[in-house]
């Protein structure tokens, strides 16, 4: 594949075995930033407490859409005055454990300052889905409901 190339690392450290059972505890890290305390999702003995992968699955796919989108708002002279999204995944485990996302839903609510286009802020979201990175790294369905305040 032709263009730049962009390398990434993160570290994740088991917290180690608990006697019992084997903990689902750990910590994503990389240099100069804070750490990510992880596990497994509750349906799968972990903590309820800690990030899961699929809950940081989907918050990349809602954080990059989010940073396309205002990108794509500021190149436009379109002044976005607030952004949150209530992102929602669904998973489906198979029987033997294994298991797949089968869809996400992004449900952008931005607020706009007075007097903007809102059709035209409402159309940069079909824009923002087609650059984003993580979007087109899935091979799910990844859905964009958004709301224009």
């Amino acid at each position: 594949m032709a263009g730049r190339y962009h390398n990434y690392r993160v570290h994740v450290r088991w917290s180690g075995d608990t006697g019992a059972a084997y903990s689902r505890a750990h910590v994503i890290d990389a240099p100069g930033k804070p750490a990510i305390a992880g596990s497994s999702d509750p349906s799968f003995r972990g903590d309820a407490a800690r990030w899961n992968p699929e809950e940081l699955l989907l918050a990349a796919l809602s954080a990059c859409h989010k940073l396309w989108y205002l990108d794509l708002c500021a190149r436009a002279g379109i002044r976005v005055l607030a952004y949150q999204d209530m992102a929602e995944g669904v998973m489906v485990e198979e029987p033997g454990g294994a298991g797949a996302f089968a869809s996400a839903t992004l449900r952008p609510v931005i607020t706009l300052a007075p007097g903007s286009d809102k059709a035209a802020a409402a159309a940069l979201h079909e824009k923002a889905h087609k650059m984003c990175f993580i979007a087109r790294s899935v091979n799910f369905q990844v859905e964009i409901e958004p709301f224009m305040n």
